[in-house]
Order: structure tokens, then C-alpha cells, then sequence
């Protein structure tokens, strides 16, 4: 499809963060760039930053690289999940094919703090054997993080997602809360001691936002096993 010689540049964000939605706002109100933020479509309402808003997965590098051409996208800035290797697998990939810009943005890890209490794992496999027996395990981890978990059955799991699953989760002992995170740390605080939460397991994947288990964990003197980047 050609590009009328007059028409804005257009910037493909690659989104479902925070940081994403920002930008969005930021380069909209400046007004000289075509701004489409595409989101990866695990929630079923998302909240929608300005601008054009994409939804669903492209179909690999192939089907990002050829998006690209088809809607005569200038430059990516992939402003994904730290945790989100895929996608910006593919970014690096069809940007190279396409021979466009492609740009990162990266929200820093959380840093470890007097009073914290990390192991800090590679995989979710290492996370889930370093559990001790009897433990009850808070997962913030995301729905499709939780298969490494399922044969602990000598733990009992408390596990926070944003939307009830599909189908039913695999443990033998657990406790299902729908709901998004807390940036207040006593808030959180309140959450593991009413459910007796002795353990807590996350990626750190930085952002206000999810700080909040960390400090409440600190409080608490909690262990936190932690997935690094």
C-alpha cells in the first residue's frame, strides 16, 4: 500500500504497559506521528492508550514484518513487558527484515533493599523446587507462569489474576483472588496475613505499580523468590 507523501510518520508501539500508555499520550499530543499502540489481547478490557489500537498477535516476526509494510509503519518502539521475550524477539527480527527503526523502552528492575529477603532464580522450574514443604506460596506471576507450580501439592498456593481462567487451575490446594496488584504496600500487607502467606514468588519486572508486594514483603520479613531478568 503506498504512502501519500504528505502523511505523518507512523509509530508502532509494541504496549500493555504503563510505560507504553504514557508514551502513546505523550507523542499523540505532539501531534507529528501516526501513534498505533497494538496490545496483546489476554485481558478483555484493556485499558486503551490514544490513537490507534490494535489488538490480537501478529503471527510471528513474519506477520509483524509484514504489518509493517502494509500499513507503512516508520518506526517500533517496543515498550513491552520486560518479561515479554517474544514479541520482542519478533520486534528485533522483522524490524531487520523491514529495515525500519526499532526502539526500546525498558522499565528498570526493582533493586534489592536492606530488610529483603531474595532468592533470586533463573526459571520458574528452579522457583518451584526452593519452595520448602508446607509453605503457602503467594504467585504474582500471571496466568501463563503457573504450569511450574502445579505438582507442588505439598504447598498451598494463593494466586492473584486479573480475570477468572478459562479453566480450572491445576493445584491441589489453592485460593483463587481476582484483582490487580496494590502499589500500597499495606494493603498488601493486609492481603498476605489474612490468607497466612509465608512465601512470595515474582518476576521483577520493576514499575511502581507492582512494588508494592515487594515493600509489603520487606515489612513482613516474607521470603521472596524472585525470577531475575
Amino acid at each position: 500500500m503506498p504512502v501519500p507523501p504528505d502523511a505523518k510518520p507512523k509509530v508502532l508501539i509494541l504496549g500493555g504497559t504503563a510505560e507504553a500508555t504514557a508514551l502513546a499520550e505523550q507523542l499523540v499530543a505532539r501531534g507529528d506521528v501516526a501513534v498505533v499502540t497494538s496490545l496483546a489481547g489476554r485481558t478483555t478490557n484493556p485499558v486503551l492508550p490514544p490513537g490507534e489500537v490494535r489488538i490480537g498477535g501478529f503471527g510471528g516476526a513474519a506477520g509483524l514484518a509484514a504489518y509493517i509494510r502494509e500499513n507503512g509503519i516508520t518506526r517500533i518502539i517496543d515498550a513491552t513487558h520486560p518479561f515479554a521475550r517474544r514479541i520482542s524477539e519478533n520486534a528485533i527480527q522483522a524490524a531487520a527484515e523491514t529495515g525500519i527503526t526499532l526502539e526500546h523502552l525498558v522499565r528498570p528492575g526493582w533493586e534489592r533493599q536492606r530488610g529483603d529477603r531474595w532468592r533470586e532464580v533463573s526459571s520458574l522450574a528452579e522457583a518451584a523446587e526452593m519452595l520448602p514443604a508446607g509453605a503457602t506460596v503467594f504467585l504474582a506471576l500471571g496466568r501463563q507462569y503457573l504450569d511450574a507450580f502445579a505438582a507442588r501439592s505439598d504447598c498451598r498456593f494463593v494466586i492473584r489474576m486479573v480475570e477468572a481462567p478459562e479453566k480450572p487451575l491445576p493445584f491441589a490446594d489453592h485460593v483463587l483472588i481476582l484483582g490487580k496488584p496494590s502499589a500500597d504496600p499495606a494493603r498488601e500487607a493486609e492481603l498476605f496475613a489474612a490468607h497466612g502467606v509465608t512465601h512470595l514468588v515474582c518476576r521483577n519486572s520493576g514499575g511502581a505499580s507492582g512494588y508494592g508486594k515487594i515493600a509489603a514483603a520487606r515489612q513482613m520479613g516474607l521470603p521472596v523468590i524472585i525470577l531475575g531478568r
